[in-house]
């Protein structure tokens, strides 16, 4: 099924890309009852909306000619949220338009302003950039929109996010209320329906759902891991997958530097995205991974919308994003235009009910497991390195004469160990890794509420002499073995030593976790061979008392009759 758009140029340059089926967004957009409309347009990232609008507006600029007149004034504006999707669209509506002969402009900020004016002085059809540059070249009379048939906010609701309103507002009442407005958004809160109510005319309301949840082409998997692991499981998960580009997500920039040293220093290459890099260094890092000189992006979520990276095969989460929302638009830099994608979410087992909430959010159904152990990449290094087109195409004539001198003087059986090692040694090695599985098992308890099985002792190396004490040691056990208060048992404060008693059924993950070697000012922590003697009182721990068991809820409900039978007497 090819595309409905009425222009022939259009359908030739959508034919050049192999675009040959319409997604629910560009068909609706394109339908009868929408041509000519304002148009309120509910559709996730990825869906194809830059080409649905840029057919749509298309129609509307060319009046059923071929080409664009001399530019001038411009006849569309396209305002987005941040520089990475203006550029985008700039990038995309070019080759939507190349054969119309127009002349589209791009204004956004980090970008030389006077280039920007010069480009406008010298006329153009299409006006793409961001809120707050376009405001500025409004007011200083560098952009004329006397002339404007359609304006186009893509992303509204991520606009308003980030504090554009008046901005917008200000673009809307400046522009001629006889231009057409299409009004894109992911979602539709209450303020973009007020926004579209203000100033849009009769608004055909267009929602596009994608009745799956998420993305259908994305394979959402969430990881679970173990504290202080979560570089190393970044490094297996870039080494498992052997996708041609990845983007890893931080929250913050100084997560973003530690993490892009890392993957640099495991031998990835790998460039950083983040608000503090300038403009041209952000797109010299995007450029790199589209021209493959780069594979990894260590991004904030500045680059979570209006990136599109052909090659994206992987998405990583490497830190919880805030909300659903930014779930999903982090998520949507994979799996577009058809391809397939993954996107895998690392969960620490302190946040696991955070992240359900996430993906119950963006109603998504997520596939839960372990990282992948060293031992599971190197199988998969063994398949990928048996397949290898270099096995199977066939040789030049000196290179068959080289391997018949190494043959002449080394068994094959060494030869072959020989390529293993150099293929291995081209790859940046895996790291050995913790699952720290479901989380711990319920223990039995008596209706006392002490722990009856016997568990597991640790080691932890400081005691009275250092002040050691329950009320600090409990939350640092738990953060480093990843446990809760309720694993934790006894604790026997000795004069340079604690013994700490963990339940059975965490004292694994907590083994695997306590006991690697301590940041600077923590204690160390090994396990004891058997249970310590002749010590403090060991620590009781307690399920929530019922009001009958509590002696002060028993008091005050004696207290409260004898007042209520005063009364009555």
């Amino acid at each position: 099924m090819g595309f409905t758009t009425s222009s022939p140029v259009l359908a030739r340059a959508l034919s050049e890309r192999n675009y040959d089926t319409e997604t629910p967004v560009q068909s609706a957009v394109l339908a009868a009852n929408a041509q000519g409309r304002d148009l309120l347009v509910s559709a996730q990232t990825g869906s194809g909306k830059t080409v649905a609008f840029g057919l749509a507006i298309g129609e509307t600029l060319l009046q059923g000619a071929e080409t664009f007149g001399p530019a001038g004034a411009p006849l569309a504006l396209i305002v987005a949220p941040t520089r990475e999707l203006a550029l985008q669209v700039h990038r995309e509506l070019t080759w939507l338009y190349s054969y119309t002969q127009a002349k589209i402009v791009s204004c956004v900020g980090g970008m030389d302003p006077r280039r920007e004016q010069r480009a406008l002085a010298e006329g153009a059809h299409i006006v793409v950039g961001t809120p707050g540059r376009l405001r500025d070249h409004l007011e200083r009379r560098r952009l004329d929109v006397s002339a404007l048939k359609a304006l186009v906010l893509d992303e509204a609701d991520e606009m308003l996010d980030l504090g554009f309103r008046e901005d917008l507002e200000f673009i809307l009442e400046t522009t001629p209320s006889s231009r057409r407005s299409l009004l894109f958004s992911a979602t539709l809160p209450r303020a973009i329906t007020a926004l579209a109510k203000r100033y849009q005319n009769d608004a055909l309301r267009i929602e596009v759902k994608n009745s799956e949840g998420g993305h259908a082409d994305i394979d959402y998997r969430a990881v679970r891991i173990a504290p202080k692991e979560m570089e190393l499981v970044v490094v297996n998960l870039l080494r498992f997958h052997e996708v041609s580009s990845a983007i890893v997500f931080c929250n913050t920039r100084e997560t973003v530097r530690h993490l892009q040293a890392i993957l640099q220093e495991r031998g990835f290459s790998t460039v950083a995205l983040s608000g503090e890099l300038g403009q041209s260094e952000r797109n010299q890092a995007l450029q790199a991974l589209r021209d493959g000189r780069a594979r990894v992006c260590v991004a904030t979520d500045v680059a979570a919308r209006g990136i599109d990276l052909p090659s994206l095969g992987l998405v990583i989460h490497a830190e919880l994003p805030h909300d659903s929302e930014g779930l999903q638009h982090r998520s949507g830099r994979t799996g577009r235009a058809g391809r397939k994608g993954i996107s895998v979410v690392l969960v620490p087992t302190s946040q696991r009910h955070k992240a359900e909430r996430l993906f119950a959010g963006a109603r998504i159904a997520a596939e839960w497991g372990g990282p992948p152990a060293a031992e599971d990449i190197r199988d998969r290094d063994q398949a990928r390195m048996l397949e290898d087109p270099l096995l199977r195409e066939p040789p030049a004539e000196e290179d068959i004469a080289l391997g018949q001198a190494l043959l002449a003087e080394h068994p094959p059986e060494r030869l072959a160990s020989a390529f293993i090692r150099l293929y291995r040694s081209q790859l940046p090695a895996p790291e050995e890794v913790t699952d720290p599985g479901e989380g711990p098992g319920k223990r039995q308890r008596a209706s006392t509420g002490f722990v009856q099985e016997a568990g597991r002792w640790f080691r932890v190396a400081v005691g009275r002499s250092k002040n050691a004490d329950p009320k600090w040691l409990l939350p640092m056990l738990c953060k480093r073995g990843n446990v809760t208060k309720r694993d934790i048992g006894a604790i026997r404060i000795f004069e340079h030593e604690t013994a700490v008693e963990i339940a059975t059924a965490a004292a694994d993950g907590f083994a695997a976790t306590a006991t690697r070697p301590p940041e600077k000012g923590e204690p160390r922590i090994e396990p004891m061979a058997e249970a310590p003697s002749g010590a403090r009182e060991p620590r009781k721990t307690f399920d929530k008392p019922r009001d009958g068991a509590n002696p002060r809820v028993r008091a005050n409900k004696k207290f409260a009759a004898k007042r209520v039978a005063k009364k009555a007497g």
